[in-house]
């Protein structure tokens, strides 16, 4: 993820580390306070849990996966690894779907056209900044829009609290929730090198739209962090460090075994 100007707090544009990674080569790094949890809870959430020692010398956990939370990661996976290409058909269609559930009452001229900066793109052609995130990025944006309509014309439009003058643009941010979401969970690894990660891990082998959700959960999340900091766009990486800490205390509670426990599930309003 790279600062796209140069200021240390300005709005940030993602993009993929490594599209195709090797995904032998697991190293990850995993947050101390999640170290210290107690293992006996995860090991009442079916996560087997061992310590590797890395080359620095620090003990970190690794995960061992059932069939199935393997079957879903690489399902996942497969998904993380396709880019967004505006040659297919697939892919131009979800383009206008997004469109349609965004502004329902205007019609697209063009899938390049001016009428995209209205929803928050860089530009008038969305490819260019989906290259940030893949398809998968598209996909979270249109699963949003047509689970929790609300939620998402709330935040598109930009109707609850008190905004700022230089607010966030949409749906970049929402390219850059994907990419964080990405990372935090260790997603292009092998096996999960956290707790966070092998948490949802767990979660997704019961929900194959987990990922989907915790992104809806993330954006309303990210959005409330933003109001509640009185955040105006040079704060945007400030914000984002922050929906990410509360995303993962919450992912850690012991008593969460659906995403729909997560306190922040409550924010969203379909």
């Amino acid at each position: 993820m790279e600062d796209r100007g140069g200021g240390g707090g300005s709005f940030v544009a993602v993009r993929r580390i490594s599209h195709g990674l090797d995904r032998t080569n697991n190293t990850y790094h995993s947050n101390s306070a999640e170290v210290t949890a107690s293992s006996a809870a995860w090991l009442g959430r079916g996560l087997s849990c061992v310590c590797v020692q890395g080359r620095d010398g620090e003990s970190r956990p690794s995960f061992d996966l059932t069939p199935a939370q393997e079957h879903c990661l690489q399902r996942l996976q497969n998904r993380l690894d396709i880019a967004y290409d505006s040659s297919i058909p697939r892919h131009q269609e979800a383009l206008r779907a997004l469109w349609k559930a965004s502004f329902p009452e205007e019609e697209l001229h063009d899938l390049i056209s001016e009428q995209w900066k209205e929803m928050g793109w860089q530009g008038k052609d969305p490819s260019t900044d989906f290259r940030g995130g893949g398809f998968i990025s598209l996909e979270n944006l249109l699963y949003f829009a047509r689970n929790f309509p609300k939620s998402f014309q709330d935040l598109l439009r930009k109707r609850e609290g008190v905004r700022s003058m230089w607010e966030y643009p949409f749906a970049v941010a929402g390219v850059n929730i994907t990419f964080m979401l990405i990372q935090m969970l260790d997603l292009e690894a092998v096996k999960p090198q956290s707790f966070v990660g092998a948490t949802f891990l767990k979660l997704l082998s019961e929900n194959e739209s987990a990922f989907d959700l915790l992104y809806c959960i993330t954006f309303k999340l990210m959005d409330q962090q933003w109001l509640d900091m009185h955040a105006s766009y040079m704060d945007f990486n400030a914000v984002m460090k922050s929906t990410r800490r509360q995303l993962e205390r919450e992912l850690l509670q012991d008593d969460i075994t659906r995403l729909e426990e997560l306190p922040s599930y409550n924010l969203l309003s379909r």
